[in-house]
C-alpha cells in the first residue's frame, strides 16, 4: 500500500516526509499544533450551563456537582480526588420505579469532548433506553470515571452510564467514551464496567455509539451485571442466556 493511500484513511501519523532523519517542516509544525490541541483541551472547561440546558431540551432533568478536586491543577495531580464527590454535595431522586439508569456527563480529560459529542450522542441514545426509569442527570466537573459510582449510589442507580471526555491524542483532542456500570457503587473498579470509546466525528459515529451503549444496557439488565462477563456483540450475549 502506498504512503498516499495508507495515509489518506486515517489521520494518524504514518508516512511522513523526512530529511534524513528530521520531519519535514510542515510535519512538525502539524505536529507541534496538534500537541497544543491537546493540551488546550485538558485544561478547557466544561460549558455547565449549555449542558444542563441541552439535558432539558431531552427531556432530562440535570443537576451539576463538582468531584473532591478544587481546581484543574489538583485534577491532574490528584485522580484520587476526581473519584469522589465534593464534601456537602447532596443528590437525591425520591423515584422508586425501577430498573433506574442515570447518565452523568463528565469532563475528564477532554472537557471538549463533552461539549461536543455528548448532546448529539444522547440525541441517538436516549429512544433507545425505553426500558428505564430514567433518574436525575449529573453534570460533573473535574470527573474521573470512579466518580459515577457515588453518584449513582447517591441517586439508587441499577446502571450508569457515565459519557466523558478521554485522555485527548495527537489526533482526537475530542474522543468522548461512555462508561456503563451496574450497581454503582464506592469502591467499583475498573473490570465491573463496560467501555465505548472514540465516540466522535472521524471515529465512531453517534448512532453506532448509541447503539452499541443500548445493546449493552440491555445486557446489563438481562444478565445483572456490567464488566467482563458482559461482552458488547450480539452472539456473545446469546451465549450467556
Amino acid at each position: 500500500m502506498s504512503e498516499l493511500l495508507l495515509r489518506s484513511l486515517t489521520a494518524a501519523r504514518v508516512g511522513l516526509v523526512r530529511t534524513g532523519v528530521s520531519l519535514g517542516t510542515a510535519a512538525e509544525l502539524d505536529f507541534r499544533a496538534a500537541h497544543a490541541m491537546a493540551r488546550d483541551a485538558v485544561h478547557a472547561a466544561l460549558s455547565v450551563p449549555s449542558m444542563l440546558a441541552g439535558l432539558s431540551g431531552l427531556g432530562l432533568e440535570a443537576v451539576a456537582v463538582k468531584s473532591a478536586a478544587p481546581d484543574r491543577g489538583t485534577y491532574l495531580k490528584r485522580p484520587d480526588l476526581g473519584r469522589r464527590l465534593a464534601s456537602g454535595t447532596r443528590l437525591r431522586d425520591g423515584g422508586e420505579d425501577r430498573p433506574r439508569l442515570t447518565v452523568i456527563v463528565a469532563d475528564g480529560l477532554s472537557a471538549l469532548a463533552a461539549d461536543r459529542h455528548a448532546l448529539s450522542l444522547l440525541e441517538q441514545l436516549m429512544p433507545l433506553l425505553s426500558r428505564f426509569r430514567m433518574t436525575t442527570a449529573v453534570v460533573a466537573e473535574q470527573a474521573r470515571v470512579a466518580l459515577g459510582d457515588e453518584i449513582g449510589a447517591l441517586l439508587g442507580s441499577d446502571l450508569t452510564v457515565m459519557l466523558i471526555g478521554e485522555r485527548p491524542g495527537l489526533s482526537a483532542p475530542d474522543s468522548l467514551g461512555a462508561y456503563l456500570t451496574w450497581g454503582p457503587r464506592v469502591g467499583k473498579t475498573d473490570e465491573a464496567r463496560n467501555c465505548v470509546s472514540n465516540i466522535r466525528v472521524g471515529g465512531l459515529e453517534y448512532a453506532a455509539a448509541a447503539a452499541r451503549i443500548a445493546f449493552l444496557c440491555d445486557g446489563a439488565l438481562r444478565l445483572g451485571l456490567t464488566g467482563t462477563g458482559l461482552k458488547d456483540g450480539p452472539e456473545r450475549l446469546f451465549e450467556q442466556r
